[in-house]
């Protein structure tokens, strides 16, 4: 594997760390909205999904940003009767966002970019130590 593929490479996992930081961080803006009349639906938590697919012009796998996926597990609801989207019983509806989960979520994303990231450096690294080699 040459140089130019490794960073190919690497630039694909830095790019989908990026996506994946910006839905959670999406994710996390919306943990408290819920809907804006009885019986709407409040936001729902999404996922991001990747492919690892064959390139054959770098010869080895990327990775790619695949669609977005909803979580479909339940909202939470809580009482608070004088909000406007209360039902008649005097509950809300929220997001089924859990913040602790999407900072988990986001520290895996920045520690995987950070990886993506020192490959790239160690690249630079060693091409520049290559034409330093070459030029003496």
């Amino acid at each position: 594997m040459d140089f130019n593929s490794s960073l190919r490479i690497a630039a694909t996992g830095l790019h989908a760390q990026t996506a994946r930081m910006r839905v959670i961080a999406e994710n996390i803006a919306n943990a408290d909205s819920a809907g804006k009349a009885p019986g709407d639906e409040p936001y729902r938590r999404r996922i991001p999904t990747f492919q690892a697919n064959y390139d054959a012009e770098v010869g080895g796998r990327i990775v790619e940003v695949g669609r977005l996926a909803y979580d479909m597990s339940d909202f939470s609801s809580r009482y608070e009767p004088g909000h406007p989207a209360a039902d008649e019983s005097g509950f809300v509806q929220y997001p089924n966002v859990n913040t602790l989960v999407e900072t988990v979520d986001m520290r895996q994303a920045q520690r995987s970019y950070e990886a993506n990231l020192n490959v790239v450096t160690v690249t630079r690294q060693m091409l520049g130590r290559t034409l330093d080699i070459l030029r003496g």
